[in-house]
């Protein structure tokens, strides 16, 4: 089994908060996360494929592909973006990074395998900041 893995980066506001508490519960809970007026982050997607390389490519999936899915499947609709009110796929979701990754598998997944039927995806790490970041496997 061979593991390719492609790294893109996008920028986003959201705002953890939970409307059916209070603000002080969403505070106590929360903390600055909660800000009314949002807070953003300098995200890096991580997103490895597994597969066999194709026979005639001695590909898993082409890189360029893979790019080229996560840029128009994901990157173009998040980036410069609140993720609270700007994006389609998080309508209505809590916008924490455990939530937003697993949004983000349901979309690439298909279109990967789409793209290449050797391949499947296997994993994504979605990095909000040096500290803190969600690895997703689809389970």
């Amino acid at each position: 089994m061979i593991y390719v893995t492609r790294k893109e980066h996008f920028n986003a506001a959201h705002r953890l908060f939970n409307p059916a508490w209070s603000e002080e519960k969403n505070q106590e809970v929360f903390g600055p996360c909660a800000n009314n007026n949002w807070h953003g982050h300098n995200f890096e997607l991580i997103v490895t494929v597994k597969g066999t390389p194709d026979a005639d490519t001695g590909f898993v999936i082409d890189l360029k592909v893979l790019g080229d899915i996560i840029k128009q499947k994901v990157v173009d609709k998040v980036d410069h973006k609140n993720l609270n009110m700007d994006v389609d796929f998080m309508a209505g979701k809590m916008a924490s990074c455990e939530i937003f990754v697993m949004e983000i598998w349901k979309i690439l997944a298909p279109a990967i395998a789409e793209a290449a039927p050797l391949a499947k995806l296997h994993y994504i790490k979605l990095i909000e900041t040096p500290k803190n970041f969600v690895e997703y496997y689809g389970e």
